[in-house]
Order: C-alpha cells, then structure tokens, then sequence
C-alpha cells in the first residue's frame, strides 16, 4: 500500500471510500494492463469491495453521472437524510417529484435525475417488492442477469450497472468504465484508441484479473485526477513526472509541441 490514503469523496462507492482492505501476492503480471493496476495498487489502495445497499448503491451512482463528486456526495446525503430511514425503494416511488429535484439540487440535472430515480424505485418495487429483494437479486444472481435487468432501467448504462454490480453485488471480474478510464487505457495503448466504453470494459475485464478489477477501477479514477488529465497530462512536464511513463504509449500526446487529442483522433 501507498502512503496515500483514499478520498472521502464519492470515488468507490461510500464515505470514507468503502470496501475492505485486501493485499494481493504482485507475482509477475501476465498483461499489461495488469501492471498498470499493480503499480497503482501500490500507489493508492487495494481493496475488495460489496456489501452496499443495492438500491441505494444505484441511487448515488445515478447522482454521480455527469457531475463531479464534490456536488454528488452532498446531494447524496442529503436524500438519505430525507427519504432513507426505512425501504429507501418505496419512499422514492412515492416521493414527489419536485421535492426529490430540491433535495439533490446540488448534483446538477436534478429535475431529470429525479424522474430517473423515481421511475426506477416505481419498477423496482412492481417487479420486486421492497428495497431489501432488489438487494437479494442483486447479490444473489447471476452477475449477466443482474447486469441485463439493470440496463433495463431506463437512465441506467453499462457503467451505473457495473458499479452497482462491484460496490454492492461485490463481483469479482467488474472493470466499470467511467470518462477517466476510457481515457487512459486508450492513452496507454492497452485499448484500441477507437474503442467505446464498452469494449475498454471487455479489454480490462479480459487482461486484469478477477479479484484486481474492483481497485483497478477505482484507483485508475485517482490517476486521472492526479496525472492523467484529459488535456494536461503530467507526462507533458517529461518523464519523471507520470509514474506510468514506461507503461504508456501515449496515444494521443505530442511531448515535442505539448498537443493532447483524444486517442481516436491521434494520427
């Protein structure tokens, strides 16, 4: 482990980061891809994650989208502290819509966001009665299964599904792909600089190992934050300065004129 603790922000899932504490045996990593997540292990945290609240756990990830932590988190507690309590489920489905968009106003697009919310509490409860079976279904089935019925909801996409699937279901395997790791692993030249974001999700889910995917994911996000940005990346202040420089090809970088494009767009 890094000197360098985990965010309280909204990162992986809870307050304090969530999840537990693990160590995995570095060994010699098989791919590439999995001596980035191993440096980064190092760097940040490892950590095997599960055991959130489903619903809840896709409540804030629905807040998350398109909106920084910092607005995310706030918004987050502050619709537990009016509608959690009881079956987090029914108190949604009934809440009013206009009230919910007050309470969240902080995490931006909250007038759509409320009816996301509100329209997935509605079908969850119809389908499965109360907050504490969808949770069940969650951790219970098949993680395919789980991940078909969560893009089912409308509002719900591959990377809202996969967090709930890693943060609460606590799936081995789950690579979710956020702005910040379609980013990188493109840059890096382990995907495919056109790839979207579901095929750098079957890159990494293919090349990382199971039980490496949950931290891979989440310290890849502190990566970007820190070094990989999308247009100021730390490798343009030379090589010392990215402690991935060697794994990287930069895709997309020009360190002679300091030009940064999306790696879809590098010649």
């Amino acid at each position: 482990m890094g000197d360098e603790s985990e965010p309280t922000e909204n990162i992986s899932g809870g307050p304090g980061g969530g999840g537990s504490e693990a160590t995995f045996d570095p060994g010699e990593a098989a791919t590439r891809a999995e001596a980035v997540v191993d440096v980064l292990g190092e760097r940040y945290w490892q950590k095997t994650y599960g055991g959130q609240d489903a619903f809840e756990c896709l409540v804030r990830t629905i807040l998350s989208q398109n909106t920084s932590d910092k607005a995310s988190q706030p918004a987050h507690e502050s619709l537990m502290e009016r509608y959690g309590g009881g079956d987090l489920v029914e108190a949604l489905a009934e809440a009013h819509r206009d009230e919910l968009a007050e309470t969240i106003s902080s995490a931006g697009l909250y007038n759509q966001k409320s009816d996301v919310m509100i329209a997935a509490a509605e079908e969850i409860r119809e389908e499965f009665g109360s907050e504490a079976e969808f949770d069940a279904f969650v951790r219970e089935s098949e993680p395919e299964t789980v991940r078909s019925r969560l893009l089912e909801i409308n509002g719900v996409g591959p990377k809202t599904a996969d967090c709930v699937l890693l943060f609460s279901g606590g799936r081995g395997g789950v690579f979710p792909v956020d702005t910040h790791v379609h980013r990188i692993y493109r840059r890096m030249g382990i995907a495919p600089p056109e790839a979207d974001h579901e095929a750098v999700r079957e890159v990494l889910e293919e090349q990382v190992p199971a039980e490496k995917c949950g931290f891979g994911h989440t310290a890849s996000i502190q990566f970007g934050r820190e070094f990989c940005s999308a247009r100021k990346p730390a490798c343009l202040d030379g090589p010392e300065a990215c402690p991935l420089y060697d794994c990287c090809e930069r895709v997309g970088v020009d360190e002679v004129s300091e030009t940064v494009v999306d790696p879809a767009e590098a010649d």
